[in-house]
């Protein structure tokens, strides 16, 4: 995608600190040359010529000699942050941390944030990390580390304070919906090796491929995962379950190759930025591995962003049935723009549209199956979509619901599937996913009838 300045990269980001893309060409000068184009806007010089005032009265009489350059990174931060909840700065070591991240490690406590209210959101933890054997979940609010409240840190800063070596210990104060009190939890530092698909064949051989992130990796592991799938069946896979519940999302292109593996062919998604030249349009490469097995995607509120464009491209497609719980509606596309002096700035560039020309900015994926995780109606605190979250960008330009027809496709037994778990329903254990995993069963039975009906009509 070709965004002003050219060459760079394009990454769908929740404004997570631990899930980015990354930009190939610098954004050279780029400070300087909107100084020069609005030099004659008396109104902008102005501007900045009162933020110049405030920087120089700061460095006069501020009680202590402050640093100029966290004096000037905070700015950039702030009036990038004022702009929408997912455009941000990063200083060098966060745009590094950054790079190495979207190659599936890093060291910390394995766990998606992102900053809402003053506060630290969780958006999910990863799979087999600290933070998902503490049994953090999706909505937590982080209020304090070791102590200390992280109000009043940028997002960056508090994600530093979460890092540190392997085997050092931090507590983290957590706000939980319907949990009275804070609750303390304490963690041990791991270095992370994030292994973004997990794949496994349950009986009737139906498989099942759980995908974590879009990483670098995303892609080439669905492809091993189906491969090595088909294996365990004996050439006999009669459908899959794609599981992309609390995956936040990660990098464009990884998207819109695990779609491909899936759609033969027709568009993935679409963006539309504020200059026609830099929208764009990403078609599907002409390759099912499945050769048209039934599929199932499992979605909840923590599926966002490159989620929702696989997940939107399948349902529009009327490649898979969805199932679970409306995903968290993130719509917009951020570019990654280094800058000089080794940082780099998260700039929100376009909106992304499904196939059928929907924006899901603000609205989520609705699944045809709406099953529940548990039987509890599950708030959050502070909001657990991206319409609760604070300056958020309009969804506008897309196709209604309204429009997009109706499906005709979904078998007879989705209508006495459950939308939630009877009383007494065991607590999920993540070792026992198949008896514990509510909306996983309700897939596996919508799975079967989808390959049952399929082989009726081959006969």
């Amino acid at each position: 995608m070709d965004f002003r300045p050219p060459r760079l990269r394009t990454a769908l980001m929740l404004g997570t600190a631990f899930m980015a893309g990354v930009a190939v060409a610098p954004a050279t000068g780029l400070l300087g040359q909107a100084l020069a184009q609005k030099a004659g806007n008396s109104q902008m010089y102005q501007f900045l010529k009162q933020f110049g005032d405030v920087v120089e009265r700061v460095r006069a009489d501020y009680v202590e000699p402050p640093n100029d350059r966290e004096l000037v990174e905070n700015a950039i931060n702030g009036m990038l942050t004022g702009l929408d909840a997912h455009s941000n700065y990063m200083n060098a070591k966060a745009y590094r941390d950054m790079q190495i991240q979207t190659k599936g490690e890093f060291g910390g406590l394995g766990i998606e944030v992102t900053q809402d209210n003053g506060f630290i959101k969780v958006v999910s933890p990863i799979d087999d990390t600290p933070a998902f054997r503490a049994g953090l979940k999706p909505g937590d609010i982080i209020t304090a580390l070791d102590g200390k409240t992280v109000q009043g840190l940028s997002l960056n800063d508090a994600v530093d304070k979460m890092r540190g070596p392997p085997n050092a210990k931090i507590v983290l104060t957590i706000k939980r919906q319907g949990v009275d009190k804070p609750l303390e939890v304490s963690l041990i530092r791991e270095i992370i090796h994030i292994q973004v698909v997990k794949s496994r064949l349950e009986a009737g051989n139906i498989g099942y491929i759980r995908l974590s992130q879009f990483t670098e990796q995303a892609d080439p592991s669905v492809r091993e995962a189906i491969r090595s799938l088909k294996e365990k069946s004996g050439g006999k896979l009669r459908a899959l379950i794609l599981d992309l519940r609390n995956n936040p999302g990660g990098l464009l292109d990884q998207a819109v190759a695990v779609s491909s593996d899936f759609i033969q062919q027709g568009e993935i998604v679409s963006t539309r930025a504020r200059h026609p030249e830099d929208s764009n349009r990403w078609n599907a490469k002409g390759d099912d591995l499945l050769n048209g097995l039934p599929m199932v995607v499992l979605i909840n509120n923590g599926s966002a962003s490159a989620s929702e464009i696989v997940a939107g491209a399948l349902q529009d497609h009327r490649r898979a049935i969805l199932l679970g719980t409306r995903s968290f509606g993130k719509g917009s596309v951020q570019t990654v723009i280094p800058l000089p002096g080794a940082g780099a700035m998260r700039l929100t560039t376009a909106r992304y549209y499904t196939p059928s020309g929907r924006s899901i900015q603000g609205l989520g994926i609705e699944p045809e199956v709406p099953v529940r995780e548990t039987a509890e109606e599950q708030g959050s605190f502070g909001g657990d979509h991206e319409a609760d979250l604070n300056r958020t960008i309009t969804n506008q330009g897309g196709t209604t619901p309204d429009k997009v027809e109706p499906r005709t496709d979904i078998p007879p037994i989705a209508s006495s599937i459950p939308n939630k778990p009877p009383e007494g329903f065991p607590k999920f254990d993540p070792l026992k996913p198949s008896e514990t995993d509510f909306q996983l069963q309700q897939g596996l039975v919508l799975a079967k009838a989808m390959a049952d009906g399929r082989n009726a009509s081959a006969h």
